[in-house]
């Protein structure tokens, strides 16, 4: 390796981090599938659920899509009884949404099967393997609240 491109420069770690992210990222959403949900649904439902009253163009912007492609999603998961639509009490024109007792259970669901996922494969580390990928969540938590 030359001096730019040691095995610290950001350029080479993004290029082993990214296929690595993308493919955790794909077997913890292959683990909802039997529970009826996609993994963009149990996304939208998460950030209802950490931002209950969010409007629907609030969503859409929150996701960087358009607010009728947004309308299509939101009408699938009321649809499918995950979500509600409430009134604002501070403006009776703005209707947010919250996630229902079934999407509360739904979303309960993903977060146990994924973990139990996650910590099978985790248990077949070393400590010392098991440390620095624990080492790691912190930076990793502050690139993604950047």
């Amino acid at each position: 390796m030359t001096a730019l491109a040691t095995a610290t420069d950001p350029v080479t770690v993004a290029n082993r981090l990214r296929p690595v992210l993308l493919k955790l990222n794909r077997h913890l959403r292959r683990e909802i599938h039997s529970l009826g949900v996609t993994g963009g649904q149990a996304s939208l439902l998460f950030t209802i659920q950490r931002r209950p009253g969010i409007g629907v163009r609030e969503l859409a912007a929150l996701e960087r899509m358009s607010a009728p492609g947004m309308s299509k999603y939101v009408g699938r998961l009321e649809a499918a009884g995950l979500i509600v639509r409430e009134p604002s009490d501070e403006d009776r024109r703005r209707v947010g949404l919250r996630v229902s007792p079934e999407g509360e259970r739904v979303l309960r669901s993903v977060k146990s099967r994924r973990t139990a996922w996650l910590a099978a494969r985790l248990t077949r580390l070393s400590e010392a393997e098991l440390e620095a990928v624990d080492a790691a969540i912190e930076p990793l938590q502050e690139l993604i609240d950047e």
